[in-house]
């Protein structure tokens, strides 16, 4: 049963089990749950409307390493690391 409520107009419940299949569908995929219920109903509706498509949500773009430290920009972090303390090599 998927319900709506006046008090949380965009939450869907769904049984646990359904819920906790689909986290782990989307874990595995590396995505988040509601983007995996958000395409397989599209993908309903689509087949219920004899093919018409429906928009999909634009692909979240892929964080790179700039957006990650983005952050810590301008701050005075010093990304040196000690010498190894591995066994000493002759050159």
């Amino acid at each position: 049963m998927m319900k709506t409520t006046s008090h949380e107009p965009n939450a869907i419940h769904m049984p646990p089990e359904l819920l906790a299949a689909a986290r782990q569908a989307a874990e595995e995929e590396d995505r988040p749950a509601d983007e995996l219920v958000s395409d397989a109903v599209r993908r309903y509706l689509q087949q219920r409307n004899g093919g018409e498509a429906l928009q999909p949500n634009p692909p979240q773009a892929k964080r790179t390493l700039l957006d990650l430290f983005e952050p810590i920009r301008g701050l005075d972090v010093e990304f040196t690391r000690n010498p190894s303390t591995a066994r000493p090599v002759d050159l």
